[in-house]
């Protein structure tokens, strides 16, 4: 037995070419408006919730003293392309 999952209906409103496109791919994939707007939304806010994570994780290496001079950066940024490529540098 499979479980249903309890919903809400949300409300936003968009600009009509962006309602438009999302007519026009329904129609195309032949799927629900709701459909490709809950998966816009998933992956919408999946996005956002790794950027938050990877910006704290490096807020984390900053207060640990992770980090690597500018001069190393520069260095480093500047061999790329060339025969003088070096390593990343770490921390």
């Amino acid at each position: 037995m499979t479980a249903t999952a309890t919903t809400r209906t949300l409300t936003a409103q968009v600009p009509v070419a962006l309602a438009e496109e999302v007519d026009a791919l329904a129609e195309q994939i032949e799927r629900p408006k709701q459909w490709i707007i809950k998966k816009a939304l998933i992956a919408y806010l999946a996005r956002e919730k790794e950027k938050r994570r990877l910006i704290q994780e490096g807020l984390d290496d900053v207060d640990a003293g992770r980090v690597v001079s500018m001069e190393q950066a520069d260095a480093w940024a500047d061999g790329l392309g060339t025969q003088n490529e070096r390593p990343v540098p770490r921390a």
